[in-house]
C-alpha cells in the first residue's frame, strides 16, 4: 500500500455534468426511485411483489402486540420464502417474501440520500422519512432489527447467520444511516444503526460467540460507520468479522452443529469461509459475496496497515482480474449458486455476470484505489461502471437485468431450461429484489468514483464531465473537467475558482495507445499508470488530455475455450455488441476479419434517447441452408454485410431480439 492514500470527495462537492452520466443520474432521479418506491410499497402492476414497507409495519405491530403480551407468531421459520397464502390481504400481518428483504429498502433509502446530498427534493425527502419512521417503529427495545424474525419469532435469532442475513440487512441499513446523517444532517436512521449494532456487539465478539455474516457486507458498512464517527468499536466488530472468518472451530460448522447438520467444507467455499481471509488465493463462492469481502478487506488493510490482509486483497485481485473477468466488466461465470466458477470458465451465453456482482467489484476497485493508486484499478472499476453495471437498468428506468449475458437468443431462452437464469428482456421487479436499488445506490453516487483526494493530492480516475471542489495545500480550488467519452478523448482539466499547491493527477486509461497530457508550468511525471502535475494552482491553470479511442480487437486468453476463434470490439471505456435490431437474426453466423475490424466506422445512434456511438465493421454472413448435418470440410465464404454494433451496456432497448459480443472471425 502507498502512503499517500485518498478518499472519495464528498458528493456535495462534484456536479456531474457529463452527457452519459448526468443523464442516468436523472433517470434514477426522476424515474428509478420512485418506481421503486411504488415497488416496495407493492403497487407496480404485472411486477414480483415487495412487501418490504407491509413487512415494516407488520413488524411494528407485532413489537405493539408484544409489549401487551398477545404476540404468537403466526407463521413457521422452517423456510427462507413464506408466500401469502390465498385470500390473504397485504394488511395481514405475516412475513411475505425472503428473509432479507429488509436490505432492499434500506438499499433505496441509500440512494435516496445521494439524490438529496446533491440536490434539495422536498417530496423524496418526505418519502424517505415515511420509510425511517416506520424503521425507528420496527426497532425492538434491545436495538434488534429484522422484520424475519421479529414477525416469525425472536427466540430464532442470531441462530442462522449463514443464511438468514441478519448481519447482511444491518450492513445495509448502516450503509442508508450514514448516507442519511451525510445527506441530511438527520441522526435518527444512523442511531437504528447504532443501536442495533451495538446489540450485535453484545451477542458476537472476542468475549461473546463466534459468529460472522453468511452474507458479507457488514464489514465494509462498519468501517464506514467508524470512518464516519470514529467510534472504534466498530472498527474493532469488523475486524473481529474478518478474523473470525474461516477459522477455527469455524463460526458456520457450530452453527450447523447446533441445528444438527452436517459440516461441510466444500459448501463453507461458497459463503468464502473455507479459510482464514488472510489466505485467501482465489475468487470463489458466490460472487457477490466475494466482492463485498474484498472490499471490507481493503477497508481494514487500509486503516490498519495490515500487511498479511492487504496481501490476500492483491491475490484476490489478481484472481479475478487475470483469470474470471468477463470482458463487460462483469463476475460469477456460473448460475450455480450465483458463484466465480473455475479459472478461465467464462461462457457467454450461460453466464451469469449478475448485476450486483459488478456493483461489488466498482467498489471493491474504488477502495483498492483508496489504499493504492493504480491505474488498473481504475480500468476495471470505469469497465464495470460503463458496461455491466448500466446494463443492469432500462434506459427508461423501469426495467432491469439480474443476469447479465455476453450471448442472448431469445428463443433458446424460452425453451432451453439451461439457460432458465437468462433473460430476453428486462423484467419490471424480482422477488429477489438485490440489484434494482443497488444500481440506484451506485449511480447516484457516480461523483465518489471519479475522483479521490487527500490533502495535498487530486487523483482523477475517470473522465466524467463535472465540476468539483476539493481541498489542496492548504487552499481549496474548484476545476472544471470538459469530457464526454460517447463522442472523442479530448478533455480538458481547468481551474475555475480559488488556489492552492500540491498534485493534481490524471489517469492515462489502459484502452487508450499515444496519450498526451499537457499543462504548462507544472513539474509532470508519471507513474502508476497516472500522469501527476505539481506545483501552484491558481484560476485558470489549465491541462489540456488527448485520449485517443481507437476500435480494439480483443481476443481472450487462449485458455478461455469458449471465445477461441472470436473477437469482441471494444472503444474507450465501452464493449461493443451485434444486435438483431440492426443486423438480423442468427448473429453466429457473422464472422469479421480481426485483421481490419478495427478500421471499423464510428457513427451515432440513438438508442432510448440518447445518442450512443455505434461502430460498422465489414464481415460477412454465412449461409444457414439445408445442408447435411455433417458434411466434408470445405472453405466457406459468406455474403459480405455492414455488421453494426452498439454499447453493451445499451442492447435490449430496442425491442427482445438475439445479441452477442463475441464474434466469429474468418
Amino acid at each position: 500500500m502507498s502512503q499517500g492514500r485518498t478518499a472519495p470527495l464528498r458528493l456535495q462537492d462534484v456536479q456531474v455534468t457529463d452527457a452519459l452520466w448526468k443523464r442516468e443520474m436523472e433517470l434514477v432521479r426522476r424515474e428509478v426511485i420512485p418506481y421503486q418506491w411504488e415497488a416496495l410499497n407493492d403497487r407496480i402492476d404485472g411486477a414480483a411483489p415487495s412487501f418490504w414497507m407491509h413487512n415494516m409495519k407488520a413488524a411494528s405491530r407485532a413489537i405493539a402486540q408484544k409489549k401487551h403480551g398477545k404476540y404468537v407468531p403466526r407463521q413457521r421459520l422452517d423456510g427462507m420464502v413464506v408466500e401469502p397464502k390465498d385470500g390473504e390481504t397485504p394488511l395481514d400481518d405475516g412475513f411475505y417474501g425472503w428473509a432479507f428483504q429488509d436490505s432492499d429498502g434500506y438499499k433505496w433509502l441509500e440512494a435516496v440520500a445521494y439524490q438529496l446530498a446533491m440536490r434539495p427534493d422536498e417530496k423524496l425527502r418526505s418519502q424517505a422519512q415515511v420509510a425511517i419512521d416506520a424503521i425507528v417503529a420496527a426497532q425492538e427495545e434491545d436495538g434488534y432489527i429484522d422484520t424475519f424474525y421479529t414477525i416469525l419469532g425472536r427466540e430464532k435469532a442470531f441462530t442462522n447467520l449463514k443464511d438468514h442475513h441478519e448481519l447482511y440487512c444491518f450492513g445495509h441499513l448502516t450503509e442508508a444511516a450514514v448516507a442519511w446523517k451525510q445527506a441530511t444532517g438527520r441522526e435518527d436512521l444512523l442511531n437504528v444503526a447504532r443501536r442495533f449494532g451495538e446489540c450485535i456487539a453484545r451477542r458476537f465478539g472476542p468475549e461473546g460467540e463466534r459468529g460472522c455474516p453468511g452474507h458479507e457486507i457488514a464489514e465494509m458498512a462498519l468501517i464506514r460507520l467508524y470512518d464516519e464517527t470514529g467510534e472504534e468499536k466498530w472498527l474493532d466488530m469488523a475486524r473481529f468479522f474478518l478474523d473470525v472468518r474461516g477459522t477455527e472451530p469455524n463460526p458456520f460448522a457450530l452453527e450447523d452443529e447446533r441445528r444438527g447438520r452436517a459440516r461441510n467444507r466444500d459448501n463453507y467455499r461458497y459463503y468464502q469461509a473455507d479459510r482464514p481471509v488472510r489466505d485467501m488465493d482465489e475468487a470463489v463462492g458466490h460472487a457477490v459475496r466475494q466482492m463485498y469481502l474484498a472490499s471490507g478487506m481493503t477497508d481494514e488493510a487500509r486503516l490498519t496497515g495490515d500487511r498479511a490482509m492487504w496481501q490476500a486483497c492483491l491475490r484476490l485481485w489478481k484472481s479475478v482480474v487475470k483469470e474470471k473477468l468477463y470482458v463487460t466488466g462483469g463476475v460469477g461465470g456460473t448460475h450455480v449458486g450465483e458463484a466465480f466458477s473455475r479459472p478461465y470458465d467464462l461462457p457467454s451465453d450461460t453466464a451469469y455476470s449478475e448485476t450486483c456482482a459488478a456493483i461489488g467489484l466498482a467498489f471493491w476497485a474504488r477502495r483498492m484505489l483508496e489504499a493504492e493508486i493504480r491505474g488498473e484499478y481504475a480500468d476495471v472499476m470505469e469497465m464495470a461502471l460503463y458496461n455491466t453495471v448500466l446494463a443492469g437498468m432500462a434506459m427508461d428506468g423501469r426495467s432491469f437485468f439480474y443476469v447479465n449475458p455476453l450471448e442472448c437468443d431469445p428463443a433458446a431462452c424460452r425453451t432451453d431450461e439451461r439457460l432458465s437464469h437468462v433473460k430476453s428482456v428486462r423484467q419490471k421487479w424480482f422477488g429477489c429484489a438485490c440489484c434494482p436499488p443497488n444500481i440506484a445506490r451506485i449511480v447516484s453516487s457516480l461523483p465518489a468514483y471519479i475522483a479521490t483526494a487527500n490533502e495535498n493530492e487530486i487523483y482523477v480516475h475517470l473522465y466524467a464531465g463535472c465540476r468539483m471542489k476539493a481541498r489542496l495545500g492548504l487552499g481549496q480550488v474548484e476545476m472544471e473537467i470538459c469530457a464526454d467519452l460517447t463522442r472523442a478523448g479530448h478533455v480538458t482539466a481547468r481551474i475555475v475558482k480559488g488556489q492552492g499547491e500540491g498534485v493534481i493527477a490524471f489517469r492515462e486509461p489502459g484502452w487508450t495507445k499515444g496519450a498526451s497530457f499537457v499543462c504548462p508550468g507544472k513539474r509532470a511525471f508519471e507513474k502508476d499508470g497516472y500522469w501527476r502535475f505539481e506545483g501552484a494552482w491558481r484560476e485558470g491553470d489549465e491541462v489540456v488530455i488527448d485520449l485517443p479511442m481507437p476500435v480494439r480487437v480483443l481476443a481472450a486468453n487462449p485458455m478461455v475455450r469458449e471465445t477461441a476463434g472470436q473477437v469482441a470490439l471494444a472503444r474507450g471505456p465501452f464493449t461493443y455488441c451485434a444486435e438483431e435490431a440492426d443486423n438480423g437474426k442468427g448473429l453466429h453466423l457473422l464472422r469479421v476479419d480481426p485483421r481490419t475490424a478495427s478500421e471499423a466506422e464510428i457513427r451515432t445512434v440513438v438508442i432510448g434517447g440518447a445518442e450512443l456511438p455505434a461502430l460498422t465493421v465489414k464481415g460477412e454472413r454465412l449461409c444457414g441452408d439445408d445442408r447435411p448435418l455433417y458434411a466434408e470440410w470445405k472453405e466457406e465464404t459468406g455474403d459480405t454485410v455492414d455488421i453494426t454494433l452498439v454499447p453493451y451496456f445499451a442492447w435490449n432497448n430496442r425491442g427482445e431480439g438475439e445479441m452477442r459480443v463475441w464474434l466469429n472471425t474468418k
